[in-house]
């Protein structure tokens, strides 16, 4: 018997499983935003999580009871460094290596996944332009902070993005930052390379369908046959829009990144095209869709995280109350399979 194809063999069954298993496993985590005074307790949202198996949380600031409640649940945390504290963490290393002793080592059960540094920032926005020059800076305190703390290969840094900074995005291969936006992009998008971090970005065919009604409805919702995109088949348009920025990235040297989805949703209720049947229809669609890749990275499973986990009656306008799996009471909306 030759021992040697026998290892070798066994070597690579055991890396198609590993593969298969990769693309098969669930991708699918949840927004945990708390802009409401109704909710219900962290300790009561992560036994929703473990209740239906969502096994990855994004969080929108480092609160401490969240972070308390987190602690041995073996569910994969994305961690945001709130836009207001951006200039602090990028003002010196020891600011940075402060919150990160704070919010991160403080806390050693919990799983860090992810340090999201800013949220939507961009110089095309007037609520956020105010906080783009301390991005890049903050990116870089917190991944030192990170790798001296000997967590550099467990906890990848990066940014959210949304994808009013593309342009051109139809077809997706023609998908590119906009001109405005570049000076800002180009140098995080060089510093993911080198840091071999994914870039995290919104992605909502909710309001890229509002926005433009020519838009099938079907098609944002995942229930049409798709289109045809010069000889390339879009199933729907969460897809067209994930491709239209990896076109982007390819073009402002990001080819080697993933892309993380660190939101995207629809809402069932309180603006145009909203309901509960629409919601459910995106929601549970999305969730399969996922697990297999785009056009232009197939057989890829995409990481996402669903918006949001539950209605916040705080926000605005309407429509942004009510983009919740669940209601304030913690019931489902509708029937939904994480697994």
């Amino acid at each position: 018997m030759d021992y040697t194809k026998n290892l070798v063999s066994f070597g690579l069954l055991i890396i198609i499983f590993i593969n298969i298993h990769y693309i098969a496993t669930a991708q699918t985590g949840i927004c945990y935003g708390r802009l409401g005074d109704n909710l219900p307790s962290p300790s009561n949202a992560i036994s929703l999580c473990n209740q239906y198996n969502i096994q990855r949380m994004r969080i929108y600031d480092p609160n401490e009871s969240v972070l308390r409640a987190l602690q041995g649940s073996n569910i994969e945390l994305m961690l945001d460094v709130p836009n207001p504290d951006l200039q602090y963490v990028s003002s010196s290393q020891a600011n940075a290596n402060t919150w990160v002793q704070n919010n991160v080592l403080n806390y050693p059960d919990v799983r860090f996944r992810y340090i999201a540094v800013g949220n939507e920032v961009s110089p095309l926005k007037d609520d956020t332009s105010q906080f783009v020059n301390f991005v890049l800076p903050a990116m870089q305190n917190i991944n030192n902070a990170i790798s001296s703390a000997g967590l550099g290969d467990q906890i990848r840094v990066s940014t959210a993005i949304d994808t009013r900074v593309l342009d051109n995005t139809f077809p997706p291969e023609n998908g590119v930052f906009r001109s405005e936006v570049t000076s800002y992009i180009n140098p995080i998008v060089s510093f993911l390379v080198q840091n071999r971090s994914p870039l995290l970005a919104n992605i909502y065919p909710y309001f890229a369908y509002v926005l433009d009604k020519k838009i099938d409805l079907e098609y944002a919702l995942f229930t049409s046959d798709g289109i045809d995109v010069n000889g390339v088949r879009y199933q729907n348009l969460f897809y067209a829009l994930l491709d239209g920025l990896y076109a982007a990235l390819e073009k402002s040297g990001g080819s080697s990144l993933e892309v993380v989805v660190s939101e995207s949703g629809w809402p069932s209720a309180g603006g145009d095209a909203t309901s509960v049947d629409h919601a459910r229809t995106y929601n549970t669609n999305l969730i399969q869709r996922v697990r297999s890749g785009t056009p232009k990275r197939p057989n890829r499973a995409i990481e996402t995280y669903i918006f949001a986990m539950f209605d916040e009656n705080q926000k605005s306008p309407e429509y942004e109350k009510s983009f919740g799996i669940f209601s304030a009471n913690g019931q489902p909306k509708y029937p939904i399979n994480f697994n």
